[in-house]
Formats: C-alpha cells, structure tokens, sequence
C-alpha cells in the first residue's frame, strides 16, 4: 500500500518517501459494471460489500453469495443470490458528492434517510472521559497517515475500545469498509462510535445514520449541511477533535460533559 519515490525539497536536497499506492478497482455486481473506486485495496471484499450496504443496493449481506477480487484486473465481481431488484433505476441519479476523488451517492439512498430511527439519548451515550481515550487510541495508532500522509483514516469504536480501523484514499471508502465490517460480522451499531480524520459532510453524516450509529467524531469540522442533517436525525457530532479539545456541534443531550478546568492565567506584573 506504501511505495517509495525521490523527492527534491526546498532546500535543494534530493531523499526518499513514502506515498500511498492507490489502484483502481471496477466493481460489477451480477455481471453489470456498477462503480469504479479508487483505493489502497486494504480490504476490498469488506469495501464492495459496504459500498452495496451504504447504498442501500443490499437490505443485508446475505443477499451476497460471493466477492471476487481480482488485481490482474483490478475488478470486483459480485455475485448475489437473487439479483438486485430495478438495479437500473436505483443507480440513474447520481449526486456527485465532496468526497475525495468525487465520491458517488445514488438518489434513492437520499430518499430512505427520513426513515433511518436512532436509539434514544438514554439509550446511547458518551461521557467526555471516553472520548478523550478515543482521541488518545487515535493519536497511537500506527498508520499509514504517519508515514506518508494523503490517506483518510476511519475507526469504529464501543466506549474507549476500538473494534475496526481501517485507512484508505477518500473517506467515503474508509466508512463503507467499517460498513463491510459490520454486516459481515453482525455488528449493530447503536451503542457505537464512528471515528473519522475526515470531515463531517452531509453524506458521511447520512452513511454513519444508516449504519444505525448515532455518535460520530470527527479530527476535522462539520458542514451546514452536515450539521443539519446530523441535528434532524438526532446524531451527536464531535469536530476539531484531537488530543482534550474538541467541540460538540450537535447532540448536547447524548453528551455527558466532564469539563477540564480553566487554564490558569498568567498575571504580568509591571517593575
């Protein structure tokens, strides 16, 4: 996923780095080109499998008899049980979206977010003591990013534990692999927390929805309408988060606030 190149820096010295190695990978499901994603090819089955969840072109994955990943060919190839119903229609209004590389959602994915139920504030918490384990598992984790940065990391948590992390080209991949993860594994997601080093739009805000998760954190900020969407669907937002700050956009009363005590101020004293 790394590969090494020569670079020339401003002071006119010539050293290898690391970049990461995106490919491309065609995905057809039943026979029939659906999408071509761009990616580090971390975990391609769990990518494509997430992708048909996120876009609601599977209601579960058992729909999935099989996902072969080919890399001579840089393609994926689908095989469902049954079919997917209208898959033309499904797939003919596209939104490109901010995602890195320009991400893709397809219309009906929009219309099926009213419907999304979330569990109750009571029901899913977080208190200011595990976020800051979560921002602290965050900042130790060996990735790719450390080493050659162009990457977006994403994790999925329950409390302060990390159960997935996964890095790859654009956000929008990062996500639909967790997703992969999740409906592979039977992982439900109302008592968990989507972590991302992206920022919080309104399509990574309405894919964490239809993972049933109900608190997102993010190291970077919120659109409006990221915002907006997360406050209709009653998300809790965390951005700007790294180290003990952050700031919570929305979705105080999932918050259970711990708050740090003020910085001691400095008194100057004239002679």
């Amino acid at each position: 996923m790394l590969r090494e190149i020569e670079v020339q820096d401003e002071y006119g010295q010539r050293r290898n780095i690391h970049i990461p190695a995106e490919r491309p990978l065609t995905v057809f499901v039943d026979k029939r080109e659906l999408v071509t994603l761009m990616t580090l090819g971390a975990a391609p089955e769990l990518l494509v499998l997430g992708y048909l969840r996120n876009q609601r072109l599977i209601a579960d994955v058992t729909e999935v008899a099989s996902i072969t990943v080919d890399w001579e060919v840089n393609a994926a190839a689908v095989r469902t049980h049954h079919g997917i119903a209208d898959l033309e229609s499904l797939t003919a209004q596209r939104v490109v979206t901010t995602g890195c590389g320009q991400g893709t959602v397809y219309g009906s994915v929009m219309s099926q977010v009213g419907a999304v139920k979330l569990p109750t504030a009571a029901e899913a918490r977080i208190r200011q003591s595990t976020l800051q384990t979560l921002l602290e598992t965050m900042r130790q984790q060996d990735s790719i990013h450390r080493k050659a940065g162009s990457v977006h990391g994403c994790a999925l948590f329950q409390g302060g534990e990390m159960l997935y992390f996964v890095e790859d080209v654009g956000r929008h991949n990062a996500i639909d692999t967790i997703a992969g993860w999740m409906g592979l594994h039977g992982v439900q997601g109302g008592d968990k927390i989507f972590y991302t080093t992206g920022r919080l739009t309104s399509e990574m805000v309405m894919k964490a929805a239809l993972m049933g998760v109900p608190i997102i954190v993010s190291r970077n900020g919120v659109t409006h309408m990221g915002h907006e969407l997360a406050s209709q669907l009653g998300l809790t937002l965390f951005g700007r988060a790294a180290n003990k700050h952050f700031l919570c956009y929305c979705g105080f009363e999932r918050f259970d606030a711990e708050p740090l005590p003020p910085s001691p101020t400095m008194r100057v004293v004239a002679g």
